[in-house]
């Protein structure tokens, strides 16, 4: 029988991580877990074995903090092949689609250029989201079919270049969290006339991180233990978007307890439900959110990241 795992109970820290084309982001969590010596490893924002680019992979106690993150904003760069169409919305479907009469660069850049702005997404079947327990992706494998909702999105920015392939165009895309990029490039050659799919997709990054500052899967296997784990950064960095709220021993002791603590003797004043950041004297130590206690905003602990 295998020896049960000795896991480093302050083992903790978000690692960015370099995703390679063909490996899914749970084959990732796999690789972390067998080079960190823990089970606790989550990540936020899946990416397709098509996709390359940035997976924010949360090791140790980080990882409960997956359910608590705000809506980041992603950034991509993606390749948008007109003149086709798939079941997947990707070059890696069936095509169902074909078409040699392509528009000009000025046609696909106008219609590019509409797509900025809030507005609403129906979900690829060939997505991860799941339906009533089940991944929509695994539902059309089996070659069913469910009715989804149209989701809100935005797009911030969306560029495209063309590319020495007519009908290639290389996409710069900032957009809301939850934006299904395949699903951008099919919209958009549905828009042209012609239809399109998704090429390529790399993930340069996602709110506060960067991909300049993430390591491909060879770099962490050539390291020693002690070179991986200072490759980790703070869980505070997940939520550095949060009102930041320092505390004194007497109520950090309070916070920690679970006690709601009245704002005003915090000196903070934010609207109900707003999320913080809580730091004594040892820095960051939780998640916590504005609440109505005593029919008074206060503050709450939600959720303990330091022990």
């Amino acid at each position: 029988m295998m020896a049960k795992l000795q896991e480093d109970p302050n083992l903790s820290g978000v690692l960015l991580l370099d995703k390679p084309a063909g490996p899914t982001s749970h084959d990732m969590v796999g690789l972390v877990r067998r080079l960190y010596g823990t089970r606790r490893v989550g990540h936020t924002g899946t990416l397709d074995p098509l996709a390359t680019g940035l997976l924010v992979v949360l090791v140790g106690r980080a990882a409960k903090a997956a359910e608590y993150l705000v809506s980041d904003e992603k950034h991509y760069t993606a390749t948008l092949r007109l003149g086709m169409t798939t079941d997947t919305e990707d070059i890696t479907g069936e095509v169902l689609t074909h078409t040699d009469i392509l528009p000009d660069a000025a046609e696909v850049a106008s219609v590019c250029a509409a797509m900025v702005g809030k507005s609403e997404q129906i979900p690829p079947m060939y997505s991860a989201l799941k339906v009533g327990g089940r991944k929509l992706v695994d539902i059309a494998r089996a070659g069913g079919e469910v009715e989804r909702k149209a989701r809100p999105i935005e797009i911030y920015s969306l560029t495209c270049s063309p590319t020495d392939v007519p009908s290639d165009y290389l996409l710069d895309v900032h957009c809301s969290k939850g934006t299904y990029i395949r699903t951008l490039c099919a919209d958009i050659g549905a828009k042209l006339g012609c239809g399109g799919v998704m090429a390529t997709l790399r993930r340069t990054g996602s709110g506060e991180f960067s991909l300049a500052h993430a390591y491909t899967p060879e770099q962490l296997g050539a390291m020693s233990s002690e070179e991986r784990r200072g490759c980790l950064t703070p869980p505070e960095m997940l939520f550095a978007s949060l009102p930041a709220l320092r505390v004194g021993e007497f109520h950090e002791k309070l916070l920690r307890g679970g006690c709601a603590v009245a704002a005003r003797k915090l000196g903070f004043h934010h609207p109900l439900r707003t999320r913080v950041r809580l730091c004594g004297k040892d820095g960051f130590f939780a998640l916590g959110e504005v609440v109505e206690a005593e029919n008074e905003p206060a503050v709450k602990m939600v959720k303990l990241f330091t022990l």
